[in-house]
């Protein structure tokens, strides 16, 4: 999650770092292009020799093999050019600098292979310990609670290799099915911290608790205790850090509840027709308790009866732009894939979200669907759930 509020986009240190690399790649073939200028030029008696040669070894630095082997070939290309047009065959100098350049080529390919394929390796190793941390935070929900038939995904942004904060779960307890979704502002070990001191609030105060405000409460509260821990954030993380947060209850009544702290609101699909289910009352996120100025939180109810279908899910889906920086449009795509099985939904999303930001989602995403059943299906799945689970295995 990035912030509440939107400012005008500026640039930052990343943004400097990389017109930096950028201008970097191109120093090899400005060499190449002054090399040019000075032997077809009055100035050609210059030797360029040295500065040729230096084109791949140049380019292994900031680009890969591909770009190491086209430095090397604009350099060789120019060489050639120069010395032909200068008529300076059967020298020894030309015959030098081209095997310099061979020799210096090569090693240059060989060495950007080489740290390429190492970075590769740790990347790949960095990528499966966040993976492993996640799903150890993040589980996949049961395909049946209750009356609900269900189903979760989570998608890592493409950009980097850090452990997202987007949260979700789906619990049965004595009080109906709840369900929470939220999102740390922030990455990286410390959006993992608050969103694991969340996650065990929830799903400890689910089973006790009936009031499903206090349930919420019990994950502010959480998020408070971890972050007076000395060292556990930076102070940055401590001033501006804060959880959006939505918790949900079904129970046999064909209604949901929601307590909404910030978080965007779920859409429910119903007759084939999506709608959002916007809060009352605006709430800050967990975090910024001191925000709130009126009369405690009581839960939203809104009609959710058999055959309607539940979707929580993290900004990271609604705010994911196309190269034309329109927003995705999660709503027709919901009312579209509407026949569709939970999971068989959750991976059409997933696909039209990469179709539509080109494979590069900006943030990380997390969602969460659940389908009212009608009471005989419920009875029906029900039974065929504990048939197969008396099965021997």
């Amino acid at each position: 999650m990035r912030s509440l509020s939107r400012s005008s986009p500026q640039m930052g240190v990343g943004g400097h770092s990389r017109i930096l690399f950028a201008l970097a790649q191109c120093v090899p073939f400005t060499i190449a292009l002054l090399v040019v200028g000075i032997e077809l030029s009055p100035a050609h008696f210059l030797y360029t020799g040295p500065l040729l040669t230096a084109t791949p070894a140049l380019a292994a630095v900031t680009m890969g093999p591909k770009g190491t082997i086209s430095a090397a070939a604009v350099a060789l290309a120019v060489s050639i050019t120069t010395a032909t047009y200068n008529q300076a065959w059967g020298t020894q100098q030309v015959y030098s600098n081209l095997l310099a350049l061979l020799l210096v080529s090569i090693a240059s390919v060989t060495t950007s292979s080489a740290v390429r394929t190492r970075r590769q390796s740790e990347l790949d190793q960095i990528h499966r310990i966040a993976v492993a941390a996640q799903r150890v935070l993040l589980r996949p929900v049961p395909a049946r609670l209750g009356p609900l038939r269900a189903a979760s995904m989570y998608l890592a942004a493409e950009a980097g290799a850090q452990i997202g904060g987007d949260l979700y779960e789906a619990v049965q307890t004595p009080y109906g099915v709840r369900m929470i979704v939220g999102d740390v502002r922030g990455k990286g070990l410390p959006a993992v911290r608050a969103a694991a001191a969340v996650l065990g609030a929830f799903r400890e105060s689910v089973h006790y608790e009936e009031d499903l405000a206090e349930v919420m409460n019990h994950c502010a509260a959480a998020l408070r205790r971890e972050c007076a821990i000395p060292g556990a954030f930076d102070p940055e993380a401590q001033v501006e850090g804060f959880v959006t947060a939505l918790v949900a209850q079904v129970t046999d009544e064909p209604v949901v509840q929601l307590v909404n702290r910030g978080h965007p609101p779920p859409l429910v699909l119903h007759q084939g027709k999506a709608q959002a289910l916007v809060p009352t009352s605006a709430l800050p996120p967990l975090g910024l308790e001191d925000f709130i100025t009126g009369p405690p939180a009581k839960p939203d109810s809104y009609p959710f009866v058999p055959g309607d279908r539940l979707l929580l899910h993290t900004d990271g889906v609604i705010e994911a732009r196309n190269s034309a920086n329109d927003f995705f449009a999660l709503t027709e795509a919901m009312e579209a894939a509407h026949a569709r099985t939970p999971p068989e939904f959750l991976e059409q999303l997933h696909r039209d979200l990469v179709r539509h930001t080109e494979g590069r989602l900006a943030d990380d995403v997390a969602m969460l669907l659940v389908d009212r059943l009608d009471q005989e299906i419920s009875e029906q799945v029900g039974a065929a759930a504990a048939s197969l689970s008396e099965r021997p295995h």
